[in-house]
């Protein structure tokens, strides 16, 4: 069995490396895929389902669709497409969008609280659904991006890893896109003719959030070094903790002494 293009067999190898590298999808997994209908949660599970025909293991699907309730949200569409191609498909209804109007400020930025309203959902539906797993659109922009507002306005070093255990152990979070640049997902659904259906908050893709200033600089570094993203995401999955600051990382008196009296590395070398 072929792939449908080049793009096609570009992107599932590179999800598939994810999977094997980061433990993503297992045997006899459910996945549950987070579908919000962008172009992101659609290449998802277009690619999942064609490496779920192909795969030495046993895995299923199930698209899981929030809608926050604002008007004008085609969740009619997402349904009607999952059908269409013999996916199995859930969607619940929630007063997401009016909560967060009684509680955030007229300039406060509603993308990273809906998602926090959002995953508590998906939490919620993993249990009812019987998902082993639940897998999110995040591609390697999103990566990134997040590495650097983390630095540049939260005074922390993180960014999202590809697998994710909630702080309870009950869930697992998994991100197949990770190696999956913002374009290729894009280009995509575009070839696979999946409907791109908009969230329809009123700020999404407002150019004045913080992350569409990191997308911009991004962008504007690959002018001259067309490789930083890839850069950027090697960073990631090479830390040298020894040269941070982070002095859980870097007990460094206790370190130095203790091997300096094991005689395992000599004093003047462990100070430097």
């Amino acid at each position: 069995m072929s792939y449908s293009s080049p793009l096609e067999a570009r992107i599932a190898k590179k999800v598939t490396k994810a999977i094997a590298d980061y433990s993503l999808i297992e045997d006899g997994d459910r996945v549950m895929v987070g579908l919000s209908g962008g172009k992101d949660s659609w290449a998802l599970i277009q690619i999942l389902d064609v490496l779920r025909k192909r795969a030495p293991i046993d895995f299923s699907l199930v698209a899981v669709t929030v809608d926050s309730g604002y008007d004008g949200y085609r969740h009619d569409l997402i349904s009607r497409t999952c059908q269409e191609r013999g996916w199995e498909h859930r969607i619940v209804h929630t007063e997401i969008g009016e909560v967060m109007e009684d509680l955030l400020d007229d300039n406060a930025t509603p993308c990273s609280l809906c998602a926090r309203f959002r995953r508590g959902v998906l939490y919620r539906l993993a249990s009812e659904v019987g998902a082993s797993k639940i897998a999110l659109g995040h591609h390697l922009d999103d990566v990134v991006e997040t590495l650097l507002l983390n630095l540049f306005f939260a005074g922390t070093l993180k960014a999202m890893p590809a697998r994710l255990v909630s702080d309870n152990g009950a869930h697992v979070v998994v991100r197949p896109l990770v190696g999956v640049t913002e374009s290729e997902a894009r280009s995509y659904a575009k070839q696979q003719q999946l409907p791109i259906v908009g969230c329809c908050c009123p700020a999404c893709g407002d150019l004045g959030l913080q992350r569409q200033r990191v997308k911009r600089l991004i962008a504007e570094l690959e002018v001259e070094h067309p490789e930083v993203k890839s850069s950027m995401i090697r960073a990631i999955a090479n830390v040298a903790p020894r040269h941070l600051l982070d002095r859980r990382l870097n007990p460094l008196p206790e370190l130095r002494d203790a091997a300096h009296r094991s005689g395992a590395v000599p004093l003047p070398l462990i100070q430097r």
